[in-house]
């Protein structure tokens, strides 16, 4: 298997010749920079990156849904047809998982030798849930490009014990699919990544399509609680974990949230940031922004995504303590820590709602578990955000089949 892996790594970088774009200085991302934010484009388009790429970008992000927009395209068609004899000897339900673990990490290569900056690239969605599949891909995937690749790591509990020890072996890791400062103080203390996310879009979009606040503030609120305890918390690690603020939706975002660790910024966000914003940012880090909620709200416990009681640090602690061998154990500990709203058990029926939902939870469907503790909306759009991930990575996977098969 390592000769494989070898023959695999060095089939990605074979006639790799993307010509360095360099990025040109901008006074307005200058001046967001010394704010202490550092800019990432949240694209794997490389037009779209080159044509909003400035000297003041680090990093480019990237996802399963954003891989699969590019196979779906066609550009790598002929790319995987060139590889499949690579994955001939495998087993064939191993065949896809390892051809879309190509791609990413091709796909990865040409951003980072075209920017020259950090990319992060997400695991195949089948690992989520798979502990040493996160070790293996995760590896394999630093030591192609170990000064380019963070590694992507999901929020479930294999992807807190995984992510750690993929840290503990020297790989940068991006921990994502976080919603709330609690499940983001649980992660920097366990899994000590170098990077982990609040999708605060999503959390307003939550509020606002199930019609219990008009979705102003409670995202900002997420991001400022979270930057607030992880760089508390990151002083007990050997290095600083920082916090991104992912899915932005609207350019005041920028001015908002400036001076939070990392921003992810789509294309579109920052070209309307350029066109609207003035080249003036301040930190707003302590800012305490008013969120407007309706009645509807009342048990809805929106201030999970930033509140923190004394269950999530004992919880915190006693995993940092000693990070258990198997998810069913750190599970368990959760549910004694009172936590167990974090890692809820569901049913066929409630798996089957958070597939159909699509990125947006529907609260009717929830609110009497969450009012009773079992569930809490930060897990939602947790497991929710996977659901869609492992969607768009299903179509991934199936253009894959149809070339390999031929």
């Amino acid at each position: 298997m390592a000769d494989l892996n070898t023959r695999i790594s060095d089939f990605v970088w074979k006639n790799l010749d993307e010509r360095h774009f360099q990025g040109k200085k901008d006074p307005f991302w200058e001046s967001l920079r010394k704010t202490g934010t550092e800019i990432w484009l949240d694209t794997g388009d490389m037009n779209e990156a080159e044509a909003n790429w400035s000297a003041e970008m680090s990093a480019l992000t990237t996802n399963n849904t954003s891989i699969n927009d590019e196979i779906q395209k066609g550009i790598y068609d002929v790319f995987i047809s060139e590889a499949k004899h690579l994955v001939r000897e495998l087993p064939f339900e191993d065949r896809v998982r390892e051809m879309s673990f190509i791609v990413n990490a091709r796909h990865g290569l040409r951003l980072a030798s075209k920017f020259g900056g950090l990319v992060s690239v997400e695991l195949h969605t089948d690992t989520a849930h798979d502990i040493k599949g996160i070790e293996y891909y995760g590896r394999r995937l630093h030591e192609i490009c170990p000064e380019h690749f963070v590694i992507k790591v999901p929020f479930t509990p294999e992807g807190l014990i995984g992510a750690r020890r993929l840290k503990d072996s020297g790989v940068k890791i991006n921990f994502t699919l976080e919603f709330s400062a609690r499940q983001n103080i649980l992660v920097t203390l366990v899994s000590r990544p170098d990077y982990l996310n609040v999708f605060l879009g999503r959390i307003g979009d939550f509020v606002m399509n199930n019609k219990l606040g008009d979705g102003s503030g409670i995202g900002e609120m997420a991001v400022i609680a979270s930057q607030n305890w992880v760089t508390a918390f990151s002083s007990k690690n050997p290095w600083q974990t920082k916090l991104i603020a992912a899915s932005l939706r609207h350019y005041n975002q920028l001015n908002l949230l400036a001076g939070t660790d990392v921003f992810t910024i789509p294309p579109s966000v920052a070209k309307a940031a350029k066109q609207n914003l003035k080249t003036e940012f301040s930190s707003r880090m302590h800012e305490n922004y008013e969120i407007n909620t309706y009645q509807s709200a009342k048990e809805a416990h929106i201030e999970k995504f930033w509140r923190i009681d004394d269950g999530i640090l004992n919880l915190a602690e006693r995993l940092s303590s000693r990070v258990p061998a198997s998810a069913s154990e750190l599970i368990e500990i959760a549910h004694e820590e009172k936590c167990g709203d974090l890692f809820p058990s569901l049913s066929r029926e409630e798996k089957s709602f958070i597939v159909s939902d699509g990125k947006i939870p529907v609260f009717s469907r929830w609110a009497q578990k969450i009012k009773e503790g079992k569930i809490a909306p930060d897990t939602l759009l947790t497991l929710a955000g996977l659901a869609s991930f492992t969607s768009d990575q299903k179509q991934l996977d199936e253009r894959i089949l149809s070339i390999i098969s031929i």
